[in-house]
């Protein structure tokens, strides 16, 4: 039987041998189909190896499908954010060059409504849009180096200090002639290149009364004031159209030029040295980056420590543009294009300062009546009041060195 058996499982297929033996087939295929069926199982193993074979490498081809989808929806996700802030408005070439002008611009709406103000020099501060307000930010950031929060606070005391000083309307104000006529002129002279070059003068050497000119500090301050808001009105900040280079030079600064010639009071004077200080407090605070050079001309030595004063108050780049010349007629030589315009008795061969210049309003009526009043009796008192004076003036000049050298070491 087992030869029987091993014959039809070598051929399954053979059935007609079969058919010719009737009782053994009934026990053949009963044989025959239990042997195919381990055949059948081996097949279905392997289908089903195949069929696990195939199951399996799809399974770990879907895993690496689904991350691979979710990474790529993120960017899209990102790209689409990245796509709505290219709808907003385009931030300006002049703030993304310059963060921290742009800090300064985040904190502006915040100044102005903490102050209730927003006028600077004649221009109305506005957003990062408008010129104007775009250079009024870059000088005041200039002046601290780029630091924010240092420029935030000076623009705050800036506007608060304008706010209650309102130097717009001292500017179109009238100050007595008799304090202040003579002192102070503002000149504009023409380039080459069509561009006018401002100048504020002040004479020091004209002053007729120390106590009439500085006694009152206030009033010194606001006439002193005017004459630097005039010359910020031929600045023309309101009308620029063009963005102030932060690294380069700024077309809207001024020349100043202080004249001490002739100066005898200016010994340390308490007087003389409250209105100086009060001066530079107000102007560094409220004038920053305005003044392309400072000229102090026919100074005498004593005056160093009002050069002290000054480096205390003030920022390196703004002592930097401080020039002290000892003869004020060499003045032009510093502007060999300006020569022909700047008066002669600076150098140059232009006509008077009171020829070519112009000032705030000076009241006359008000300060001669009053002396004329008082003429009679007048004279003894005035006489011996100059009289008094020069003794003053005279021992105040034994102790300059030593009052000197004791404000130096304080500052």
């Amino acid at each position: 039987q087992p030869e029987k058996t091993a014959a039809p499982a070598a051929a399954p297929e053979a059935q007609p041998p079969t058919t010719t033996t009737t009782t053994v087939p009934v026990p053949e295929p009963a044989t025959s189909e239990p042997e195919p069926q381990p055949e059948q199982k081996v097949e279905e193993q392997t289908i089903a190896e195949t069929s696990t074979a195939p199951a399996a490498a799809p399974a770990p081809t879907v895993p690496p499908e689904e991350p691979e989808e979710e990474p790529k929806e993120e960017p899209k996700e990102e790209s689409e954010e990245e796509k709505k802030e290219e709808e907003k408005p385009a931030q300006p070439e002049y703030l993304a060059k310059n963060p921290a002008l742009s800090q300064f611009f985040d904190r502006l709406p915040t100044i102005l409504s903490s102050t209730g103000y927003s006028e600077m020099w004649g221009v109305a501060l506005k957003d990062s849009s408008d010129i104007p307000t775009v250079n009024v930010l870059i000088k005041f950031l200039r002046a601290n180096e780029g630091n924010v929060k240092l420029a935030e606070e000076q623009l705050t005391k800036a506007l608060q200090w304008r706010k209650e000083m309102n130097p717009v309307a001292l500017a179109d104000g009238r100050y007595s002639a008799e304090r202040f006529g003579g002192l102070g002129y503002v000149t504009k002279y023409p380039e080459a290149s069509g561009k006018e070059v401002i100048v504020t003068w002040n004479i020091y050497g004209s002053v007729k009364s120390v106590d009439a000119t500085f006694g009152d500090v206030d009033e010194f301050i606001k006439w002193r004031v005017a004459l630097m808001e005039l010359a910020i009105k031929d600045l023309k900040l309101s009308e620029a159209t063009a963005v102030i280079d932060y690294d380069g030079e700024d077309p809207y600064q001024m020349l100043q030029v202080h004249d001490y010639l002739n100066v005898s009071f200016l010994r340390l004077n308490p007087t003389i040295k409250a209105a100086t200080k009060k001066t530079i407090e107000v102007f560094s605070t409220a004038y920053p980056e305005l003044l392309r050079e400072k000229f102090f001309v026919n100074v005498p030595a004593i005056m160093g420590w009002m050069f002290a004063a000054m480096k205390v108050f003030l920022s390196k780049n703004t002592t930097r543009k401080f020039h002290p010349i000892s003869n004020g007629a060499n003045l032009a030589r510093e502007f060999p294009s300006l020569k022909d315009k700047f008066p002669k008795t600076y150098g140059g061969n232009g006509p008077t300062l009171q020829e070519e210049s112009f000032t705030v309003n000076l009241d006359k009526v008000e300060p001669t009546p009053e002396p004329a009043a008082e003429t009679p009796a007048a004279p003894a008192a005035t006489e011996s009041q100059p009289a008094a004076e020069a003794p003053k003036e005279e021992a105040t000049v034994e102790e300059p060195v030593k009052a000197d050298t004791a404000v130096t070491a304080e500052e």
